[in-house]
């Protein structure tokens, strides 16, 4: 066989098959093999008749079909199938060829496979893609990340097939070493985990405390999209408050409200656990699908616990809060993805460009949203920027929303409905902006049962100090460390 295909892809599921249709409309040859001929022979027969795609029964085939350096494309399930790919291609491939992970791989197992395959002369390239099937076959938001030297050979096809922002950039450019592409994809997934939620909640708020009705909401959010929330997501939820079943009526209102998920936001709140950052809304996403799986116990405290029915005095102002909170939340939503990105590049000495990677953001991929422009400005502004809260473009922001967000916050309270994303947005900024909290008795309290020691505000940091709180502890203490 001929070596006339420009890269190689395995696994012909729905991504995989949307990612090959994109390559080859883009004028790239691709060669294809899934561990199903039939799958193949199906693929060849429907979506991809009359194109160039090259199909192969077995490996050997199929590593032959490529050009060098050989570049291979693998959209298969996470984890250890990953692996054992990766060793049944190892016979075929020579110092020089590219394997690229597309899926959405554990950043550390990303990590540890470029090592791995660099000591073999392999290069690895971890690259998120987001943007579904959909995105994957129009234009996805790439990040790809690993061996740099792989760059060059894959920047043509993936710079290609990428979404393109409104100024006619790709979505997509060399993220960082390692796993840093994936790190940025599971970063992205959190923060998708935290607008999703967010989003939920101010639907929940509008229905039951200011009794919207679906088509109400409807004329919101096609209103709210023409506002600073302008997003992919505020938009299809448009959508989804205006579709009908085949009965006529509403079909959110059929649609059992029980989340599933994934892995990407509890990698997301692990990670962020492991580096020590707050990225609270995002772990309070997770945890509020975790929730929504408790369906039966919900109906039973439903029944022991009812809310308290109270009438609305201003529906229109109402509707404002709810619009300024959603907005500060997802500022908040950012502002805790980029820590965990900027704590993470320290732990791993990956070298990311944080207003680049907003302009990845910006097409292609489910958050993709208006304000992305003003995070790429404010890396822009300052690129040892330790927070967006500060800076100027976010902090007004959030002065203008303020009042808003608490009066929606408050009123969840007193309503009695749940919005936890939105109230620990809250909490996290009035925490940062606190310079007096109440670690210090915390503190004592370590020191008093554990002689774990704490430092003075009267002596430099660093210095630790231990009391003998009763008289009889003595004057030992533990050894100071931070996980």
């Amino acid at each position: 066989m001929t070596a006339t295909a420009d890269i190689g892809l395995i696994g012909l599921a729905v991504m995989g098959q949307n990612l090959v249709l994109n390559m080859n409309d883009h004028g790239f040859t691709v060669a294809v093999f899934n561990r199903t001929y039939a799958r193949t022979e199906e693929f060849l027969n429907g979506p991809a008749k009359n194109t160039n795609v090259i199909s192969s029964k077995d490996l050997s085939g199929f590593f032959r079909a490529l050009k060098r350096p050989r570049k291979v494309m693998m959209m298969v399930k996470a984890g250890q199938p990953i692996d054992d790919l990766i060793e049944e291609c190892l016979p075929f491939l020579e110092a020089g060829d590219i394997i690229i992970d597309g899926g959405n791989s554990l950043y550390t197992d990303t990590e540890r496979r470029e090592t791995y395959l660099r000591n073999k002369g392999i290069l690895y390239v971890g690259a998120g893609v987001s943007g579904g099937e959909e995105g994957a076959r129009h234009g996805p938001s790439i990040m790809p990340g690993g061996n740099e030297e792989a760059w060059p050979a894959v920047k043509p096809i993936f710079q290609a097939i990428a979404a393109r922002a409104d100024d006619g950039l790709p979505c997509c450019d060399w993220v960082g070493e390692g796993g840093a592409g994936h790190y940025v994809k599971m970063v992205h997934n959190g923060i998708e985990y935290g607008d999703m939620q967010i989003i939920g909640e101010a639907y929940q708020l509008l229905r039951t405390v200011a009794g919207c009705s679906l088509q109400e909401l409807h004329d919101i959010f096609v209103e709210w999209d023409k506002t600073e929330l302008k997003s992919y997501l505020i938009e299809i939820t448009s959508q989804i408050f205006n579709y009908m079943d085949s009965d006529g009526k509403p079909l959110l209102d059929k649609i059992l409200d029980v989340a599933g998920q994934k892995g990407t936001g509890k990698w997301t709140g692990i990670s962020a656990l492991e580096e020590g950052i707050p990225v609270t809304l995002i772990v309070e996403a997770v945890f509020a699908r975790c929730l929504s799986s408790l369906k039966e116990q919900r109906i039973k405290a439903a029944t022991l616990f009812p809310r308290e029915e109270k009438p609305l005095k201003d529906k229109k102002a109402f509707i404002e809060h709810v619009r300024q909170a959603l907005y500060a939340a997802k500022i908040i939503s950012y502002t805790q993805g980029f820590m965990l990105m900027q704590a993470a590049a320290k732990a791993f000495n990956w070298h990311l460009n944080y207003g680049g990677i907003a302009m990845l953001w910006r097409n292609g991929c489910i958050i993709r949203s208006q304000f992305l422009g003003k995070i790429k400005d404010a890396y822009t502004n300052n690129a040892a920027l330790e927070s967006l809260l500060f800076d100027p473009f976010f902090a007004d922001a959030i002065r203008k929303a303020d009042k808003s967000w608490r009066e929606a916050v408050s009123s969840s309270v007193e309503f009695g409905v749940p919005i936890p994303c939105l109230s620990s947005a809250l909490t996290f900024f009035d925490g940062l902006r606190t310079k007096e909290l109440p670690a210090n008795l915390l503190q004592a309290q370590r020191d008093f049962f554990g002689a774990h020691t704490y430092e003075r505000v009267d002596s430099p940091r660093g210095q630790f100090f231990h009391t003998n709180w009763t008289g009889t502890g003595g004057t030992t203490s533990s050894s100071t460390y931070n996980i």
